[in-house]
């Protein structure tokens, strides 16, 4: 009997997320890492590494970055599959499908800055939606809504001028608008 491999095609573009993914990784493990006063307040490293590849690289390899990063963080910090795990994607998942229509606004206007900051309410909001549909069923988990809304707002303008920074300073890339 003969046994076959299949062998994937590697692509320079497939090494581009993956080193991507990676930094992304590497920022979720740092946020991991910060002491917090309240559960799920975390500045969101990560979503920098997010923005330059949605400018540079386009939706497509947002996502796969982003995607690679919830999972590997997830399998790293041992939360995969568990209530951690489910929230960070869900707010990803929600972050992703609002900087998937907010990148069509006018750049004029809307830039790093915002974007970031449409992204991290967009995550928090899906991690409220989440944790009160499945975790705490009781409307009483909106009261943090006002604290958890201040934070991203922070972090996500703190996050956007890094963003904004690097992408100024960093070399123009291939724009590959997926």
């Amino acid at each position: 009997m003969t046994r076959s491999a299949t062998e994937l095609a590697v692509t320079a573009d497939d090494r581009r997320v993956a080193w991507l993914a990676t930094a992304a990784v590497g920022l979720s493990l740092v946020d991991a890492a910060i002491p917090t006063p309240l559960p799920g307040v975390k500045p969101g490293l990560a979503n920098i590494v997010t923005l330059v590849v949605l400018a540079r690289h386009g939706w497509a390899a947002a996502v796969w970055v982003s995607v690679l990063r919830v999972l590997a963080g997830s399998l790293l910090l041992g939360h995969f599959l568990g209530p951690g795990f489910f929230l960070s994607l869900t707010g990803t998942a929600l972050s992703l499908a609002t900087l998937g229509l907010a990148r069509h606004l006018p750049g004029r206007w809307f830039g790093p800055v915002s974007l970031s900051v449409f992204a991290a309410f967009a995550h928090i909001g899906g991690q409220l939606l989440l944790a009160r549909a499945w975790l705490i069923p009781h409307d009483g988990v909106f009261l943090l809504a006002p604290l958890f809304g201040a934070a991203a707002l922070v972090f996500g303008t703190l996050n956007g001028l890094i963003a904004a920074k690097l992408l100024a300073d960093l070399p123009s890339a291939h724009h590959a608008d997926a």
